[in-house]
């Protein structure tokens, strides 16, 4: 019977006794049910029962588990990239950009050195990368076990990741085969290829690949490419202070490059020597040299204005019209000076950092050539990491009186003279919908007064009585001719400015004065060649002819020196012969000042983005200033000039000369010679100019 028995189920037999027999309280039993549920009367039993089928069940479904992770790994090991590949790759041309004087000012695409075997590599480079980044390099098999203990406790110690516990194997899997992405599975990858690596190259090999394939900011990758980029040398000749730079990199390439932070890559590169002489690299004498060396090489390295990313783009933007499409890297040789882009950098954060706030002007461009076109120096704005955009070539403002350069040339070739007398007057001109009545700055009338006068104090009323009288057409056709491409609008306020222009145009056209009424094309490209030395664009020096007259040129001249000796841009002089013209809006929303000397051609704006008005700033206060202290600084040493202000003493671009070569100062017969016709210099005149 209890056989039978035995088949019901346990939970209906309970039922059944339940509903035929007192309930029995067993004794000594605790209770685990409330008081108003009875207890079965097994107690013992049924725990015992379910407890071994809970245990049944968790080792059946961990067996799940185990089989799934199985095959998950299996599929990852499965799909592994192939590693025999390693040393064979592709990349997209890059684009190196050099100063004239042979120094890397930017780069563009992924820019790679030679490939260096591990025989190659500077001992010293070694040594601080092991130091730094993989003490057990040469004792694990692919991963450290320890070291990703002692990462761990570390990043729990911290709260947050402080130590990452890759070994140079695994950097070289994720750089090499796989992305930077963050997750569990990318880094059972990782491992499971660092082993894979280890097993197939030795550790020379695999320390090659790494040297040569990590990122070490700038856009280059291998420590070759690293070493031409930030000491313009060989990676094979690496002293051991730069290769204590270069290591310091590959913890934050961006962060602890020394164009980005001189200052925190040296910091940088002393705690690189700190590890080296913590790993038995080197003793307490080696790493004081060293010390010693890293200050040297900081101190003598060459040092980069950041503003010179608004010229290194600029110059990339116009490549497409230079070669059209090539497939291989790439070395351009530019116009700039960076000796001239420092100073610039200077002068423009000195004072809009001393003034600008107080004048509520937050933004500054400043753009210099020299009278051939050459842009030597460029900046785009106050700091380029946090604006990309270039408001010195760009940028489209209001020139205010700076535009009257082409109301006055036009004037003085309709016959007009320097001395033409106009009245000063109130004035009434008719236009669309009404009148225009415009006024002075100071809202005073000076009565009749000669042009000269005129421009000096720059006179609203007799400019615009001047264009009007000359033609609107006229001076539209004007600005074209020397170079102004930005649309133009054919009405009366024109004459003071208020069609918009760039910086890069305005400066430009004051140029052609510059040149003797030469045709002057801003440029910043001289030369492009493949990484082969295989020559894609040379600059011609050949000119496009005259755009004006010499005599038109030197009274032009003569007026926008009295400018800068008498008039609004007094600020500007700087101890030897100016002519320019400050640009000043009747909101105050813009202030310009464009000046030259026969050697460089210089224009400053100063202004807000958001075109908000300054308070009462005009262009013979802050870029004037600007225009000062950069022109006084660059100019320092070199021989002063006149500027020509009649038609017989015209210097004459290079460009327009077939002789070699000529002497910068003439001599007594030279100099008599000038006074009949034109003295030509030949090529390098204009760098000749500075020679002390």
């Amino acid at each position: 019977m209890s056989f039978w028995r035995n088949l019901i189920p346990f939970n209906r037999r309970r039922k059944k006794r339940r509903n035929n027999y007192p309930t029995l309280e067993p004794k000594n039993v605790p209770q685990r049910r409330s008081a108003d549920r009875p207890l079965s009367r097994y107690p013992r039993y049924t725990s015992r029962r379910r407890s071994r089928r809970s245990k049944l069940l968790a080792k059946r479904y961990l067996s799940y588990a185990a089989g799934l992770i199985g095959l998950w790994l299996l599929w990852i090991f499965i799909t592994l990239p192939d590693i025999d590949k390693l040393n064979t790759f592709s990349k997209a041309p890059s684009i190196l950009i050099k100063s004239e004087d042979g120094q890397i000012i930017g780069s563009f695409g992924d820019i790679y050195g030679d490939y260096l075997p591990f025989g190659e590599l500077p001992a010293s480079l070694v040594d601080a990368v092991i130091a730094t980044e993989d003490r057990n390099f040469y004792h694990h098999f692919g991963i450290d076990p320890w070291g990703l203990l002692r990462a761990g406790f570390a990043d729990i110690k911290a709260r947050h990741l402080v130590q990452g516990g890759s070994t140079i194997t695994q950097q070289v899997a994720k750089n090499v085969f796989l992305t930077s992405e963050r997750s569990f599975s990318r880094k059972i990858r990782e491992m499971m290829l660092a082993i894979k690596l280890e097993r197939r190259y030795s550790k020379q090999e695999i320390l090659s690949i790494y040297l040569n394939r990590v990122y070490l900011g700038s856009g280059n990758y291998g420590v070759d490419a690293a070493a031409h980029r930030y000491f313009d040398k060989s990676g094979r000749d690496l002293t051991l202070s730069e290769s204590a730079i270069v290591a310091g990199l590959l913890k934050a390439p961006s962060r602890f490059s020394p164009t980005s932070d001189s200052l925190l890559a040296a910091k940088r590169a002393d705690q690189v020597l700190v590890n080296m002489q913590d790993a038995g690299y080197l003793n307490e004498q080696q790493a004081t040299k060293a010390r010693e060396e890293l200050a040297k090489t900081m101190s003598t390295r060459p040092r980069h204005a950041q503003s010179t990313l608004y010229f290194a783009d600029w110059i990339a933007d116009q490549l497409p019209d230079y070669i059209g499409n090539v497939q291989e890297d790439l070395v351009v040789t530019t116009t700039l000076r960076p000796d001239w882009q420092l100073l610039a950098e200077k002068a423009v954060n000195d004072i809009m950092d001393k003034e600008g706030a107080d004048h509520d002007a937050s933004q500054a461009a400043l753009l210099t050539m020299t009278p051939d076109g050459a842009v030597r120096a460029m900046i785009g704005g106050r700091s380029y990491g946090k604006s990309q955009f270039n408001r010195a070539t760009q940028s489209l403002r209001q020139p205010g009186s700076s535009f009257k350069l082409f109301v006055y040339l036009a004037a003085l070739e309709a016959g007009f003279t320097p001395g033409t007398m106009v009245e000063d007057k109130p004035i009434s001109i008719p236009i669309v919908g009404g009148t225009w009545e415009p006024g002075n700055y100071n809202q005073k009338y000076l009565g009749v007064m000669n042009l000269k006068d005129a421009v000096t104090e720059s006179v609203n009323t007799v400019a615009v009585q001047v264009a009007m009288s000359v033609g609107l057409d006229n001076i539209i056709a004007m600005a074209r001719r020397l170079g102004i491409t930005s649309d133009l609008e054919e009405v009366p306020s024109i004459a003071l400015g208020s069609t918009e222009v760039s910086l890069i145009e305005l400066t430009g056209a004051y140029a052609h004065l510059a040149a003797g009424g030469a045709i002057v094309n801003p440029y910043g490209i001289t030369a492009i060649n493949t990484s082969g030395s295989d020559s894609v664009y040379v600059r011609q020096t050949s000119g496009g002819g005259m755009a004006l007259t010499p005599h038109i040129v030197g009274e032009m001249s003569d007026m926008l020196m009295s400018v800068v000796e008498n008039g609004t841009g007094r600020a500007a002089q700087i101890g030897r012969p100016v002519a320019g013209k400050t640009g000043t809006t009747s909101d105050y929303r813009d202030a310009w000042f464009v000046g030259f000397t026969p050697q460089l051609v210089t224009g400053v704006w100063v202004g807000n983005d958001n075109n908000i008005e300054m308070k009462k700033v005009t262009g013979g206060m802050l870029p004037a200033q600007i225009w000062h202290q950069f022109m006084q600084a660059a100019l320092q040493g070199a021989p002063v000039f006149n500027i020509p202000t009649d038609g017989s003493d015209v210097i004459r671009l290079p460009w327009q000369s077939g002789e070699s070569e000529y002497p910068t100062q003439p001599s007594a017969e030279q100099h008599e010679d000038r006074k009949q016709g034109d003295v030509v210099l030949g090529p390098g005149f204009w760098n000749k100019l500075f020679e002390k």
